[in-house]
């Protein structure tokens, strides 16, 4: 966002295609472009087409109206996944010629308009540096501090959502009186199910089985909360027998170097066999799920009990 903001500074384009899986990013983003392009009269100004709205061509002729009392007029395109071919055509032809009165911006969740040649926008998950230095700030304003370790619980357990960090920030500022701890993180933070599944992976190795059961009790039993567990552990074992170095898995598997670190630490308390035979029943359960021979909750306590005796 600090590099769209200088962009911004210098020139606002007439097209922006914002992509990546954290949503607030995205209304942070639109709020820099309105301020930027000096928006006026919203009511005429800002014209949104979303998934219930959206006629292919109402929205081209829309892009060709001229602004009423404003320098400028945004076109927000967001949540549309289904358009034809023609309107790809249309569209492109249009970014190639734009009306320069007119700012496009386009929420691209799915990562439908790669086709379109225009300024890309990032909304993927901050990193940890980034995030620390926007908590450290948000607090600040509100005469609070957070210690080091609490602010990296905090955003890990976020899984590196601004979205989920601002949510949990406006409680912990609501509160909270003194400085932020750990102990303050895990009273009051609700966890993302990828860290919660991270736990759940820690308690396993440790065969700890009272805090395996309570932490799958918290989780949801659905497809997701399998196919995470399923994913690390499918990580822990090719971090246990994979001679590539921790950046290399990290961008084989899509996650940050941090996360295969903290997999072949907790791949040390499981034998590689194990490990093995752990992935192979996790594949057999994925296998009876898919064909209706077992519910997902029965199938998930069946893991951890299966993993715990394993």
């Amino acid at each position: 966002m600090k590099t769209l903001k200088m962009r911004l500074q210098k020139k606002v384009e007439t097209c922006y295609v914002i992509q990546g899986e954290d949503v607030l990013l995205y209304d942070k983003a639109l709020e820099l472009i309105k301020k930027a392009s000096n928006l006026q009269i919203e009511d005429f100004n800002f014209i949104v087409f979303d998934e219930d709205s959206f006629v292919e061509q109402k929205f081209l002729d829309s892009l060709q109206t001229l602004p009423i009392g404003s320098e400028k007029r945004i076109v927000l395109l967001k949540n549309v996944t289904k358009f034809s071919d023609n309107f790809k055509k249309n569209l492109q032809n249009y970014t190639k010629n734009p009306v320069l009165s007119t700012v496009l911006v386009i929420f691209d969740f799915f990562n439908k308009f790669d086709f379109i040649i225009s300024e890309k926008i990032s909304a993927k998950r901050l990193d940890d540096k980034s995030l620390e230095e926007i908590v450290v700030s948000e607090l600040k304003k509100y005469d609070k501090t957070i210690t080091a370790s609490a602010c990296q619980k905090l955003i890990e357990s976020c899984c590196n959502y601004y979205s989920l960090i601002k949510n949990e920030l406006d409680k912990l500022i609501a509160c909270v009186d003194e400085e932020i701890t750990e102990k303050t993180i895990d009273k009051l933070v609700c966890k993302e199910t990828e860290f919660t599944v991270y736990e759940l992976t820690e308690a396993l190795s440790r065969r700890d089985a009272d805090k395996a059961v309570g932490l799958l009790n918290l989780m949801n039993k659905d497809t997701k909360t399998f196919n995470l567990i399923l994913n690390h552990f499918r990580r822990l074992f090719f971090s246990a027998i994979s001679d590539l170095s921790d950046k290399e898995l990290s961008e084989l598997f899509g996650v940050k170097e941090f996360a295969i670190i903290k997999a072949r630490q907790l791949a040390k308390n499981f034998t590689k066999l194990q490990l093995k035979n752990i992935y192979e029943m996790l594949n057999d359960v994925d296998f009876y799920i898919k064909y209706g021979q077992m519910q997902i909750e029965n199938a998930l306590f069946y893991l951890i009990f299966g993993i715990l005796y394993c």
